[in-house]
């Protein structure tokens, strides 16, 4: 006989597939409103809280007031609650894997910077779609960057789509809002004989980090992490199997995925040279110490005053990225082979970003089809 309370487990819960609970239940509680001709339900953290609810709800539905019993938590601690639990992997993605700590930390910032100024005090299960549309067109017409304002829209949604998975909201009101699109602009990227000025130019003690972010396109975070166990240059390969978070240390690379990437001839030089530099026994391939991975904003400030002083334009580690995509692709490795290469998790994200590099148009198309068709006797 049903209670009216049950216990929610967890997406990746054994209890799902019959094994013993491997999680921290929530637990939910409902009520029927015949007024409404609706099923109200809430979720808990435990059982006594739950049948405290489903108590005074029971009540408020007969009396008609069944919004007295709903919860008052406010915006802030909704998201306070969900960064908490974020930052302990309680909280899971879509796919069921924790958020990486950079991108709690991201959605933390632009909850306390751009949502709770205007919104930290309103009830959390009241806000509508207009508020949050307006929040979005306050900020757009503050000047925020759009990248910004996708961020703050979709912490919101990561929480509100909790609340809606624990039955507690049956629409997400971030579903709907209109955010701006994000400005295409075209990647900064280094020519190949401006790779080789700027590696040239580069203070001697950082080549090396900027040679394998330029040829072999590494994540800032998975060069400060790199080991030299990971590298193997007889056989030409660096297998990326980390990546390094500021506040964390060692860590899953995005998406959790390990790659290996070719070395270059050029990049093999750089790092064979560096390996010989290095002390004996220094497993961090570029790092200050034995477990101090370098700094990148001194990395960079080493190298824009090196390149102010030989006349070139700067580049970034992540500038880095995007010349070993456009070096790769005029050497002609394929969009699949590049995506891998670069930890993309689909290579549709590749094409996305660097399709307009990828030679091809309409007139190379229809020489090549006539040419396809002459040589099979249909031309």
């Amino acid at each position: 006989m049903s209670t009216g309370i049950e216990a929610r487990h967890a997406r990746g819960c054994t209890s799902r597939t019959g094994g013993r609970c491997s999680c921290t239940p929530g637990w939910q509680a409902n009520v029927w409103d015949n007024r409404a001709q609706k099923r109200i339900r809430k979720t808990f953290p435990t059982k006594s809280a739950a049948k405290r609810w489903r108590q005074d709800a029971i009540v408020a539905v007969r009396q008609g007031k069944l919004a007295e019993a709903q919860p008052k938590t406010s915006m802030r601690e909704a998201c306070d609650a969900w960064i908490a639990d974020a930052r302990k992997g309680i909280v899971r993605t879509r796919g069921g894997d924790p958020f990486k700590p950079s991108t709690v930390r991201a959605y933390d910032q632009a909850l306390r910077l751009r949502v709770f100024p205007t919104l930290a005090d309103v009830a959390f299960y009241r806000v509508r779609r207009v508020h949050l549309q307006d929040l979005v067109d306050q900020l757009v017409a503050a000047g925020v960057a759009p990248a910004t304002i996708n961020t703050t829209v979709g912490a919101l949604g990561a929480i509100y789509s909790r609340a809606v998975h624990r039955d507690e909201l049956d629409v997400s009101p971030t579903t709907g809002v209109r955010v701006p699109a994000a400005r295409n602009g075209r990647e900064r990227f280094a020519t190949p004989n401006e790779a080789v000025r700027l590696l040239a130019a580069a203070p001697g003690r950082d080549r090396a980090v900027w040679a394998t972010a330029m040829y072999a396109g590494l994540r800032r975070g998975e060069l400060m992490a790199l080991r030299w166990s990971d590298i193997d240059l007889k056989g030409g390969t660096i297998d990326v199997v980390r990546s390094w978070d500021p506040e964390h240390g060692p860590g899953d690379t995005k998406n959790r995925n390990r790659r290996r990437v070719p070395i270059a001839a050029t990049l093999r030089e750089h790092l064979a040279v560096e390996r010989l530099r290095q002390p004996h026994g220094v497993e961090l391939c570029f790092g200050l110490s034995a477990g101090h991975p370098f700094r990148p904003d001194r990395l960079q400030g080493r190298a824009d005053e090196a390149w102010k002083a030989a006349k070139l334009d700067r580049l970034t580690l992540h500038d880095c990225r995007h010349t070993f995509a456009s070096l790769a692709i005029a050497a002609g490795v394929n969009a699949k082979a590049l995506s891998t290469y670069l930890g993309h998790s689909s290579v549709s994200i590749t094409l996305d970003r660097y399709g307009h590099m990828m030679p091809g148009n309409e007139a190379e198309a229809a020489t090549l089809l006539d040419a396809y068709l002459e040589a099979s006797g249909m031309g």
